[in-house]
């Protein structure tokens, strides 16, 4: 799986509702650094399901 985001391999890969998105290493970083500041990250832990990817 490739990052949404660049050509990068992803690290890391976000589902919700049944759509999963790869994110390589930066980029998790970035969105996690965002959501920090913007949203606070309790209001939406529950809601978000980060995990490693399966090597496809």
């Amino acid at each position: 799986m490739q990052c949404h985001y660049c050509d990068r391999d992803a690290a890391y890969a976000a589902e919700s509702e049944e759509v999963r998105v790869g994110l390589c290493e930066e980029h998790f970083r970035e969105r996690v650094e965002e959501l920090a500041e913007n949203e606070g990250l309790e209001r939406i832990r529950d809601q978000v399901d980060v995990r490693q990817p399966d090597h496809e």
